[in-house]
């Protein structure tokens, strides 16, 4: 009886939650419901945490060269396809860039959405050690809080750092795709270090057009829960990519060969000449 109750109690609370939705999104493919992309979540994360790692442990890599060719360059397109529709929403078209309103008219409204394939590509050609506890938790949290942007604030100040991820996107899966297609391309990647740098930019300029709100006097945005939510966002994933950039480029891990080899020997020297306290670090 005790369950009963509890059950009841907590489809009221939901019914009442879901009564805020946006009603445009209601019939969209998985937007009925936290609970689709919930399991589809959990799923991916046991995948490449758990289940894929132990299928591929005996097996041959998987040569996805042509796959991923395909994949990051439709990435890209895609993202510039996202960054069109965010700048036609309103980002473009009359946004101030500060106390921007949800809009929930029958107007255009630009959506996000962030693909987890690139994890599974890692599991099935063994590189797990590019399955890090960055790449997964970025990959898992924003499908899942983006279901909450979409489903009730598909617009506004709340969705800049879409627009701006969609940007870093069209980046990033360039860098991808020629990383994929082979060896012979890897003189135009001389730009790969700078790629952290965009994205520790993004996180900054996302944090501030975020934090303004605090500041702003009087600003009726709808949902002021997810300014809390985006703000923290900015801030968790400026601290991993710092963190990234420190154990990637100051320590040397993810230099290109000939930069780690100098690196070394800038090391082994400083330790020669008594630098023991620098080696320790190291």
């Amino acid at each position: 009886m005790e369950f009963k109750n509890i059950t009841s109690s907590a489809a009221l609370i939901y019914d009442e939650f879901i009564q805020n939705a946006d009603s445009r999104t209601g019939n969209w493919l998985l937007m009925s419901s936290p609970l689709p992309q919930t399991i589809i979540i959990a799923a991916y994360i046991y995948f490449v945490t758990s289940l894929g790692p132990r299928i591929m442990e005996n097996r041959k890599p998987f040569d996805l060269k042509g796959v991923l060719i395909v994949y990051n360059f439709s990435v890209v397109a895609l993202s510039l396809y996202m960054c069109y529709e965010f700048v036609m929403s309103g980002w473009g078209t009359g946004y101030s860039f500060r106390c921007d309103l949800v809009d929930y008219s029958e107007s255009p409204q630009a959506m996000n959405f962030f693909f987890m394939l690139d994890t599974i590509f890692f599991v099935l050609r063994k590189k797990n050690s590019q399955v890090t506890f960055l790449h997964v938790y970025h990959h898992s949290i924003m499908p899942f809080t983006w279901w909450f942007g979409v489903r009730f604030a598909a617009g506004g100040l709340g969705t800049f750092h879409a627009l701006l991820n969609c940007v870093v996107h069209v980046i990033m899966y360039s860098y991808y795709g020629l990383t994929a297609m082979g060896p012979s391309y890897q003189k135009y990647l001389w730009w790969k270090k700078y790629l952290t740098t965009i994205q520790l930019i993004q996180f900054v300029m996302v944090t501030s057009h975020i934090s303004q709100y605090f500041f702003i006097k009087d600003c009726p945005y709808q949902f002021p829960i997810f300014i809390y939510i985006i703000g923290l966002y900015g801030l968790i994933f400026l601290f991993l990519f710092l963190n990234f950039w420190y154990h990637a480029y100051t320590k040397g891990k993810r230099l290109p060969k000939v930069l780690q080899a100098q690196t070394w020997a800038h090391h082994t020297n400083g330790v020669m000449n008594g630098n023991a306290s620098h080696e320790k670090d190291e």
